[in-house]
């Protein structure tokens, strides 16, 4: 008898039914007052992420939407509404009024490797879903503090018009992250072959927490400049302080080293950021600093990131 050959058909089985297809029409004014404005359509994907009707997209797919429609696997449609957006992951939070709706697998505690097998599913085209298989090429990250690159997962399995904003699952099904098609269409003259890019569902999760919670991201800032990163004492060197900033409050000051915000050990200055990002403004958060050979502890409140 044959082995049974190599199928990723129980992965789609579990998390197809939670990725749905969104509809949204932008009305654009004419330039011209004697016409008429005009309805513009967009296609995606999105993802539903509890059973309540939260569900993830990109926010280049609904940005400026009169009106989103969102068509489940079982033929069943509703109109949604917007609950908020995160320019920065290109991620927004829609809401359907609807209840024990499929839910895409999540695992907070999932770990991404480059060369893990990911299927990315959404609605290409407008074909219907669509399964597109590849592996990671390289992992994100799942900080808010960046707005880079680095930040997203880069993968091989093709997003094309209408995938955006659909699930990326690993062999099990479970959410690995949400695609993206942005770049391309910031990039539109680089031909970019085998690369494309999802934003990491745990960062897709927090973003998505705080627009439930906010209506918004709210990032912490300190606003300092660094550059370099000091091996002994371990932490982030202070180049430059932004007036009336809270580092500038706080009177820390260039030169110093930062080895531990709260209880935390500084380990890289991505590391360093993200915390800041993730305190939430107003808190008073301990700073332990070198400044020459003294170590001190210097209390700062961080504030809101005005980005």
């Amino acid at each position: 008898t044959n082995p049974a050959p190599l199928s990723y058909a129980n992965a789609v089985q579990r998390a197809g039914p939670a990725v749905v297809n969104l509809y949204s029409e932008e009305i654009q004014n004419s330039v011209n007052y004697l016409q008429a404005p005009r309805s513009v359509s967009r296609l995606g994907s999105g993802v539903i992420m509890d059973p309540n009707g939260y569900m993830l997209t990109n926010y280049h797919v609904v940005q400026n939407a009169a009106q989103i429609t969102v068509d489940l696997q079982n033929g069943q449609r509703f109109p949604a509404t917007i609950i908020g957006y995160d320019i920065y992951t290109d991620l927004a939070v829609l809401k359907i009024e609807a209840s024990n709706l499929p839910v895409i697998p999540q695992n907070l505690d999932l770990t991404v490797s480059a060369g893990d097998v990911v299927l990315a599913i959404g609605n290409p085209l407008n074909l219907g879903q669509t399964i597109t298989q590849g592996i990671i090429s390289a992992t994100g990250r799942t900080g808010l503090s960046s707005t880079n690159h680095t930040q997203f997962l880069q993968m091989d399995a093709a997003i094309n018009e209408g995938n955006s904003g659909g699930a990326l699952v690993n062999t099990n099904g479970t959410l690995v992250g949400i695609n993206s098609r942005l770049f391309r269409e910031i990039n539109p003259q680089l031909d970019i072959q085998g690369i494309f890019f999802a934003i990491p569902y745990q960062l897709a999760y927090k973003v998505m927490q705080q627009i439930i919670e906010n209506g918004r991201v709210i990032r912490g800032w300190l606003g300092i400049d660094t550059q370099v990163f000091s091996q002994n004492p371990r932490g982030f060197v202070i180049s430059g302080i932004i007036k009336n900033s809270p580092a500038h409050v706080a009177q820390l000051k260039p030169g110093d080293i930062v080895s531990q915000i709260g209880d935390t050990p500084i380990t890289s200055t991505i590391q360093a950021l993200d915390l800041v990002a993730e305190t939430r403004p107003g808190t008073e958060v301990m700073f332990s600093v070198y400044r020459g050979n003294k170590l001190l502890n210097i209390p700062v409140t961080i504030l809101e990131s005005k980005q």
